[in-house]
Order: structure tokens, then sequence, then C-alpha cells
């Protein structure tokens, strides 16, 4: 059985709840949802869709680069939104990072986000 790995980049805001960063087992790593916090503050980024997405995927890319892995790693993302009309402009930003092959993606319209944030993107990378 492979062993289960937890992950705590230095690099991260703190958790805001009872969960971890992100969890290895064997070639795979579960990244929990980020997001857009602030690392050196622990607050809530200000700003539209695509200020709130960069700072979303400035997170993933910490916990990424703790694990010396790249979005290229990248095998699944899913997109939580408050507001589907915040799709295009969401995109915008995701594009960047995400570049080539882009990895299976869900997107999901959700009530409330943790902290009053607009986006929350989790994902799952390979080694």
């Amino acid at each position: 059985m492979a062993t289960k790995t937890i992950i705590k980049p230095a690099k991260s805001a703190p958790a805001v709840g009872p969960y971890n960063h992100a969890v290895r087992v064997g070639d795979l790593l579960f990244c929990a949802g980020q997001i857009p916090l602030d690392p050196a503050t622990s607050d809530l980024v200000a700003g539209d869709i695509k200020v709130q997405t960069e700072r979303v995927l400035q997170n993933v890319k910490a916990i990424l680069d703790d694990q010396n892995l790249t979005f290229a790693n990248v095998v699944k993302s899913t997109v939580f939104l408050t507001n589907l009309a915040d799709f295009a402009g969401m995109n915008e930003i995701y594009a960047k990072y995400f570049t080539g092959d882009f990895p299976a993606r869900s997107t999901i319209q959700v009530a409330a986000l943790p902290k009053g944030a607009i986006v929350e993107i989790e994902v799952i990378a390979h080694f």
C-alpha cells in the first residue's frame, strides 16, 4: 500500500480549516482547493475574478513548486465559481498557467466559498 504524505508548503497561507494543503499518495498529489489568500497576510485578496484567479493559481503554484512539480504535471482540476458569468475572466487567467496539454477540468457554480472568495481551484498532479 502506498504511503500517505502530508504536504504543508512553507510559502503557503495557513489552511482555513481542518485540512492540509495537499496529500501525496504514490505518484499522485491531491491538492486542496485554494482560494485567493495572500500568503503574507492570510487575508483574502480583493478584486475581480481575474485578480482572484491569479492569486489562486499562485497559491496552487506554491504547492506544486514545493513538490518540484509544474502545471504540466496537473492531470485534473476543479474550478468552483460563485457566478458562472465569471467563467470567461477565469479562463483568461487559467490559460496563462495551463499551457499546451490542458488537464481534464470541471467547473461548478457554488452558492458561496470560504472567506467570501469568488473562485476556488483544486488540482490533482502526477509525479
